[in-house]
């Protein structure tokens, strides 16, 4: 079975150390769900922008699927976007 971990994305919003800490969790789980507090976002297109950065930042093995205010991240053996 799959380790899903947890993490929230507050009003600090998108620092180096969110994103390293990102990296990390990856380490221990292939699974990672985003909960996006209100205090951070409240629009969807904004959202989308968010989920492509985090995206760019990781790299080209992992993927995301945004549902409500949670993005859910998976890790791939191999690179599966362009």
């Amino acid at each position: 079975m799959a380790v899903i971990k947890e993490i929230q994305l507050g009003k600090n919003g998108l620092t180096e150390n969110f994103l390293q800490s990102l990296k990390d969790r990856f380490n221990r789980a292939s699974n990672l769900k985003i909960s996006v507090l209100s205090s951070f976002c409240r629009d969807k297109k904004e959202l989308k922008k968010v989920t492509e950065e985090i995206l760019d930042s990781l790299g080209k093995n992992y993927t995301a699927k945004v549902i409500g205010y949670t993005i859910n991240l998976k890790r791939w053996r191999k690179e599966v976007r362009d």
